[in-house]
């Protein structure tokens, strides 16, 4: 089943479901009226210096980009994104990608990438400056939101696939605190062979129908399960 059929499925089963879950409106994520199931606990993250990001690094240890390359989204003509050249960009593309097929089709002010702004909310905010994350609807999902009033439980099954299949390499928002849903970031150095095996066999699904993002159903059960189990794991 493809990616454009599981994301009919994800909105025709919130519409389905209309008394436990709203739907919000046409280009918007389907939001639930009931809470979502419970997210992994927390991992704890501290902000030194303030709100000012200080240093050469962000706080996943990649350099800090006084620029990066900017790099449209496949399936989207008009939705562009700046990161850091290589793997990282390979692999957050790939998140990207999924996410506006399966969840919702973005709109450009609806993605951003790198930047030089120094001013941060938590220390993973800091990843934006090495071009390593990426904010996915970041005015509906905030920094220091809850998950009672953030993604439907739709929409966190499909990114928990996601997760599932970006392993140790990605972080998320969602499993972090203080909260972001909005957020993904690059979890490992440069240069690590995670990393480095992740990037390549993504551009083996891109390569070959049928294969990678945009060919996912996330729905199926044994996806589900699989979710599952890395999300026990992480």
């Amino acid at each position: 089943m493809s990616g454009i059929t599981s994301r009919r499925r994800l909105l025709g089963a919130g519409a389905a479901t209309a008394a436990g879950l709203a739907l919000a409106t046409a280009g918007s994520p389907a939001q639930a009226s009931a809470r979502p199931k419970p997210l992994p606990k927390a991992k704890q993250v501290k902000l030194p210096n303030g709100k000012e990001w200080i240093g050469r690094k962000s706080a996943n240890g990649w350099a800090i980009l006084t620029e990066a390359t900017k790099y449209q989204v496949q399936g989207a003509p008009k939705l562009t994104v700046r990161l850091a050249k290589g793997p990282a960009a390979t692999v957050l593309l790939y998140v990207v990608r999924r996410y506006a097929y399966e969840i919702d089709m973005l709109r450009p002010e609806e993605l951003t990438g790198h930047t030089t702004d120094r001013e941060v909310g938590a220390a993973f905010e800091s990843n934006y400056l090495s071009g390593t994350a990426v904010a996915i609807q970041p005015m509906l999902f905030p920094l220091g939101g809850t998950a009672a009033n953030g993604m439907s439980e739709l929409a966190v099954t499909v990114v928990e696939d996601i997760l599932a299949d970006v392993g140790e390499v990605v972080a998320w928002g969602g499993e972090l605190a203080p909260l972001k849903q909005s957020h993904f970031h690059i979890a490992t150095p440069p240069g690590d062979r995670r990393l480095e095996a992740l990037a390549d066999r993504i551009s083996g699904w891109n390569s070959q129908p049928g294969k990678g993002a945009g060919s996912i159903d996330a729905f199926t059960s044994s996806r589900i399960s699989r979710a599952r189990k890395a999300r026990n794991t992480r």
